[in-house]
């Protein structure tokens, strides 16, 4: 079952990116612009032939390989592995979303379609994306986060047992400590007691003389 939604929601994931390039064919002309918060956010219809945001647009072949063999081996690892920690899986299943919605694009236009373009700071961001693209930041900064927490929660982890370790051991030597006192104070008890016999012996030997 479990199984089953992840398939589920990769598949929504790439239906959504899906959609809204296809929605942008069709109402968008290529590389116009639709202001949706002017000056800040806007809708322009570029055609990308490299990897996400624009980049390396002469390696097309190289991206599509190296994205094929990424999603493989994501899935081998969710499917093979099943992680148990939900931010884990959530970052996988977006991942590999927003791969295949650009897979699907390279192997079927030779491009990518790409829309989303944030303009309120040109000279700092100029790189025109997807949905797909968002969904592997997205997933991508939800595995550092797991990464952080994970070496975070192993830290604790081992501070706790070497704590423990340390108490065990303070343990051991107080009832070591305990342990000799307590053959010390035997000792000294039978000693006096052999001395008290003695001399109730010596006293007895005297008086019968």
């Amino acid at each position: 079952m479990a199984q089953i939604l992840i398939v589920i929601l990769m598949l929504v994931a790439v239906f959504l990116d899906q959609i809204s390039k296809y929605l942008v064919v069709i109402y968008m002309e290529l590389e116009e612009s639709v202001d949706i918060i002017p000056g800040i956010f806007r809708f322009t219809y570029i055609q990308n032939t490299g990897a996400a945001f624009g980049s390396f647009s002469d390696s097309r072949w190289v991206f599509m390989i190296l994205s094929s063999v990424a999603i493989i081996a994501i899935l081998v690892y969710i499917f093979w592995k099943k992680p148990q920690s939900k931010l884990l899986l959530s970052s996988l299943i977006l991942i590999v979303g927003g791969g295949v919605g650009n897979m699907i694009d390279r192997v079927r236009l030779g491009y990518v379609i790409d829309f989303l373009d944030f303009c309120a700071l040109p000279d700092l961001w100029m790189w025109v994306f997807n949905i797909a693209d968002s969904f592997v930041v997205v997933g991508a900064g939800l595995m550092i986060l797991w990464l952080i927490l994970d070496m975070i929660k192993e830290t604790k982890a081992e501070k706790a047992k070497k704590l423990a370790g340390a108490n065990e051991n303070n343990a051991d030597e107080q009832g070591a400590n305990t342990t000799l006192d307590d053959w010390s104070t035997d000792a000294k008890v039978s000693g006096e007691d052999a001395c008290a016999q003695q001399s109730d012996t010596d006293t007895n030997g005297e008086s019968n003389e």
